[in-house]
């Protein structure tokens, strides 16, 4: 269970962004652009969703991100014409929104990926300069700069068009029975998309010190279950769209008009009849819901048709004989679907998840139908340009290779050090908070606070680096490429099942503009590529700091105590520590904030998912409560004064200044849309105002009076 400071790696594919993240347990292996920890059992390929697509036929290209000022705290982006007490978030960003439009190359623009501009840039340069065929090159140098050429070599990409697919295409239609497809179904898994069904490996539930297999529903290409089964106007554009790619993409591939139609047709009532066994996200949300240890051979038992011995045989994972499986009912209902769905269907099925997972690196005719398909559901207007896709994918394929260097250049000794006095910080003033809680009683406090005093803390980049020595990188072949870098990946997690967990590796690559909590691992990380400006600035007020990346730190902090994470126990095991009298205060209050934030309108008329967004919302409440209290802390312990002013405002107002100003976001209402349904965490509206409203604290600083909107009479509170 990873939850995030922003939606990650698939959806943060979906926006470029990244927000905390969340998932429900086990992690599955994290192939690039397959699937996310925080979104176990439903794959998003690298093609699925609105993500940031692949190039635009230009060579090179411009430092773009370097033309864009610095994404600081600014005054001058205020709008003073608003009373923020009747609607903070648009005091805090009503200039900015004004003057920051989405850039045309992505469907969202906030401080994440400001931040992700200027990382691009960064490492483009140092990529650029990898690239060049020195052969005094490091080893690492070597691997990160032939990737990114090969995949900068578009005139190479565009002559070879789809024959760099066809040996996969070539073994889909030589199969000759449903054992063979289950096969190269696994292998499939390995280099690509996931068809049918995910095979990962993440710490045991119940012996978080140990890794287990599990298996999970998976196979979809939309972003989630409804875009299947719901019929409202907009699902229904979206599915019409998708119907549309798949028969522009069948017949890039050769196919007859009618033929590719007819293919679509088949591939969409196929996903549909597995959607309907998905479990809901929501219900996804409890661990408790997908923890379901089993022997193989009761797996096997339930579900014959899917061969699960052969597929693990295939997949050249270690041998085992117990798994998790996560959602034993999809493959109770999908069972009976591979025997009575024709084999030229399924043949067609998978044909078409390598097709559509290989898009964004086959010729650009492929990758235009893709991009296309994308702003139906994105509303993204245009390619980034391909250095920044290139970029991008060096980083998903290779990413602790180009951590290195990007380290170097970017974060250094100090950083760390200020880093590790806000962590501490953090902690000490949640500890004060559990400690004077008024509704938890001594004992569950006491066990709380040993879980706090276990979560360890990762700070900008791992201390021993991935070893890609067996992974081969040509100059040639992007798509080989590609597939050799996830095969690498699949292969290293699978080989982790029955082994200790590595306690020391990172879920996210250093350049990563996010943070995430770990439930199982009990630890919380931060990445180089969040630490800098708006959220952490050295040369800004601590207020302002403690705003943005204090608030950070607490958001992860809280998460270890959130509907999710209160589950879990100091050394990451599924355990109920709580007395029921205390987990019974605990759900009254969560409750109040899934309703608070179910009343609250994202898009159009569509209200948020309370439940949904629970454990990001908790999390976003009470880190800016404990960060609040960390800078108070602080300051008291420097002397300083708390009403001594900076361009006219307190210590606490800059506090939540600089919170607001993290959360600016201009969005377009496609991807709106999408992230109502598929996204645990709330607009960045509510993420300010859905707080603020919650805090006295607020109040007092702003001078709010009761009733006013971020004044309400009735407020929730959970730490």
């Amino acid at each position: 269970m990873k939850l995030s400071l922003l939606r990650c790696v698939a959806i943060a594919a979906v926006s470029n962004a990244m927000l905390f993240a969340q998932t429900a347990q086990p992690t599955p292996p994290t192939k690039p652009e397959i699937s996310s920890p925080k979104d176990a059992g439903n794959r998003k390929s690298a093609n699925t969703g609105p993500q940031t697509p692949p190039a635009n036929p230009a060579p090179g290209g411009a430092d773009v991100a370097a033309t864009r000022p610095a994404p600081k705290f600014d005054i001058a982006n205020l709008d003073k014409s608003v009373d923020p007490c009747t609607d903070f978030y648009q005091y805090a960003c009503g200039n900015w929104i004004k003057n920051n439009p989405i850039p045309a190359d992505y469907p969202e623009w906030v401080s994440f990926t400001e931040v992700e501009e200027h990382n691009l840039a960064v490492l483009h340069q140092i990529l650029e300069k990898a690239s060049v065929n020195d052969p005094k090159r490091s080893p690492v140098t070597q691997k990160i700069g032939d990737f990114y050429a090969s995949c900068m070599d578009e005139r190479a990409v565009n002559q070879a068009r789809w024959t760099p697919l066809k040996p996969e295409l070539d073994k889909i239609a030589g199969i000759k029975n449903k054992v063979e497809m289950i096969e190269v179904m696994s292998h499939a898994q390995m280099i690509g998309p996931n068809p049918l069904m995910g095979f990962s490996a993440g710490p045991d539930l119940h012996d978080a010190d140990m890794t287990l297999a599990d298996i999970d529903q998976n196979g979809l290409t939309l972003p989630d279950r409804d875009y299947y089964l719901k019929d409202d106007a907009p699902t229904l554009a979206i599915r019409k769209a998708y119907t549309e790619y798949m028969q522009k993409m069948f017949g890039l591939l050769g196919q007859p008009p009618e033929q590719a139609s007819h293919n679509a047709d088949t591939v969409l009532r196929i996903e549909t009849q597995l959607a309907k066994a998905f479990m809901d996200r929501t219900l996804r949300r409890d661990p408790k819901n997908v923890d379901h240890k089993m022997k193989v051979a009761e797996i096997e038992a339930a579900a014959p048709n899917f061969h699960l011995d052969r597929y693990f045989a295939i997949s050249g994972a270690p041998a085992f004989t117990e798994l998790n499986v996560s959602n034993p009912d999809y493959f109770k209902q999908v069972n009976p679907l591979i025997d009575s769905i024709s084999l030229d269907d399924w043949k067609t099925y998978l044909t078409w998840q390598i097709l559509d997972n290989a898009a964004p690196w086959l010729s650009d005719d492929f990758v235009q139908e893709n991009f296309h398909f994308q702003q139906a559901i994105s509303g993204q207007k245009e390619l980034p340009v391909r250095w920044k896709r290139c970029v991008q994918k060096t980083d998903s394929a290779l990413g602790e290779a180009l951590g290195q260097p990007y380290v170097d250049e970017t974060f250094g000794v100090e950083g760390k050090r200020r880093m590790l006095e806000m962590v501490a910080s953090l902690e000490n003033a949640l500890r004060g908070d559990i400690t004077t809680l008024p509704w938890m009683t001594e004992d569950t406090k006491k066990q709380a606070l040993v879980k706090l005093a276990a979560i360890r803390n990762k700070i900008g980049y791992p201390e021993k680096w991935r070893d890609y020595s067996k992974l081969t990188i040509a100059r040639s072949d992007l798509l080989s490429n590609v597939f050799r870098a996830n095969n690498f990946e699949s292969n290293r997690q699978l080989q982790k099942i029955g082994k200790p967990v590595d306690k020391a590796e990172w879920g996210m690559t250093p350049p990563t503009v996010n943070a995430y909590y770990s439930g199982s691992h009990n630890e919380i990380v931060f990445p180089a590529g969040i630490l800098q400006p708006p959220f952490f600035d050295r040369s800004m007020d601590d207020a302002i700091n403690f705003g943005g990346i204090g608030l950070v730190i607490g958001h992860e902090l809280t998460h270890g105590f959130d509907d999710q994470g209160r589950k879990f126990d100091p050394k990451g095991n599924l355990r109920d520590w709580w007395t029921p009298t205390d987990a019974t205060e605990f759900e009254k209050r969560a409750s109040c904030v899934a309703d608070e934030y179910s009343s609250f309108v994202a898009v159009d008329d569509i209200h948020l998912n309370g439940r949904l967004t629970l454990g990001e919302n908790t999390a976003d409440n009470g880190g800016a409560r404990i960060a609040l209290a960390a800078l108070h802390d602080m300051m008291a312990r420097n002397h300083q004064d708390p009403n001594r002013k900076i361009d006219g405002f307190t210590p606490d107002q800059r506090f939540f200044l600089g919170f607001g100003r993290v959360w600016c976001q201009n969005i377009t209402p496609e991807l709106s849309r999408l992230l109502v349904r598929v996204d645990p965490h709330s607009p960045g509206k509510w993420r300010v105002n859905g707080v603020v409203r919650n805090m006295p604290e607020f109040q007092k600083a702003f001078g709010c009076k009761s009733g006013q909107p971020m004044a309400p009479e009735n407020s929730c509170h959970v730490w």
